[in-house]
């Protein structure tokens, strides 16, 4: 047992253990996971001055509640949260937290992340980062396959969470994150088998919305609404698959792949959400309607990287505060 741990007074919705995924290993079924939202991952451990790939705690919905049993640490949220620090100096008086800066924790003191807002995901930090056993370099969970830290699972209540180092008199940051685009067009490229469905039907996939429906998760989001339908088969002989494909099951209601998407899969897809805009998808919350618009693979490949470019752009901007 390390000296620095946290206990787990409330795992939340979905709560794992998440860093970029795994490279190079589709080709033996384990697909790529990883964090469903880069950008608020790396801001998390730029905060923190962890390294890029610091594993972090991601959560859906309603996050953990966490007590700091031993040791004292620096924290940070990334996202749309809402969360309580509740310091033992202070007889757990709850003070109402802030996103996108750093917080100091002491032994005692209790984290309860209640739960994201006008989004579905978000990011829970410490300096120094998580103590864990990984798989392959890697720190993600993928929950189905049981591959991963804590044993492939969620975070489970009343275990205890390591971590590697304690902080005390590192200096306080924060970072003015700009507003999520909450905008509910969705670009992507021309799928691979685009040629399966007839010009009425691609128009009508382009011109008509559709909805988010309840099954949505980390593997993929179904959207209702608008019916597509194949012009030739239904099915294709399994092939690789990646996170933003959209596959066209045999019901014409799409199945937009995640970060744990299957490796293979047999249904035609009509296109490929880019990655910016995947993230997007990722935090609109059930019922929400969205619509796709078609782009070039050189419109998707400059607009990755002007993402990339605007938050290395935003990372000037963390400053020192006093709490």
């Amino acid at each position: 047992m390390s000296n620095c741990y946290f206990s787990v007074e409330r795992a939340g919705i979905y709560t794992t253990f998440q860093d970029s995924g795994y490279d190079f290993l589709q080709h033996f079924g384990v697909t790529t996971g990883g964090v469903v939202d880069n950008n608020l991952f790396r801001t998390a451990n730029k905060l923190l001055g962890n390294d890029d790939n610091e594993p972090v705690i991601e959560f859906a919905y309603q996050g953990p509640k966490l007590k700091l049993e031993k040791g004292n640490v620096q924290i940070a949220i990334t996202g749309d949260v809402h969360f309580i620090i509740s310091k033992k100096s202070e007889n757990y008086t709850d003070t109402l937290g802030k996103c996108f800066q750093t917080y100091q924790l002491h032994e005692g003191d209790i984290i309860d992340i209640i739960a994201t807002k006008s989004s579905i995901y978000g990011y829970f930090g410490l300096l120094g980062g998580f103590k864990l056993n990984k798989y392959n370099s890697s720190g993600s969970t993928l929950v189905r396959s049981k591959i991963g830290p804590n044993d492939g699972r969620k975070i489970q209540e009343n275990q205890l969470i390591e971590f590697n180092k304690e902080s005390q008199n590192e200096k306080l940051k924060q970072i003015s994150f700009p507003t999520t685009d909450k905008s509910n067009v969705i670009r992507v490229i021309e799928g691979p088998q685009e040629n399966f469905f007839s010009l009425e039907t691609i128009n009508q996939f382009y011109n008509s919305p559709f909805t988010i429906s309840k099954s949505a998760d980390r593997m993929g989001i179904r959207l209702d609404g608008n019916q597509i339908i194949s012009k030739q088969s239904r099915n294709i002989p399994s092939e690789g698959i990646i996170k933003g494909s959209v596959q066209v099951p045999g019901d014409g209601n799409p199945i937009v792949l995640m970060v744990d998407h299957p490796t293979i899969g047999g249904y035609p897809k009509i296109a490929t959400v880019i990655l910016n805009d995947l993230v997007k998808l990722a935090q609109l919350s059930f019922g929400k309607e969205v619509s796709f618009e078609k782009v070039s693979i050189e419109t998707a490949e400059n607009l990755y990287y002007e993402n990339k470019n605007n938050l290395d752009e935003i990372f000037k901007s963390i400053k020192n505060y006093n709490n």
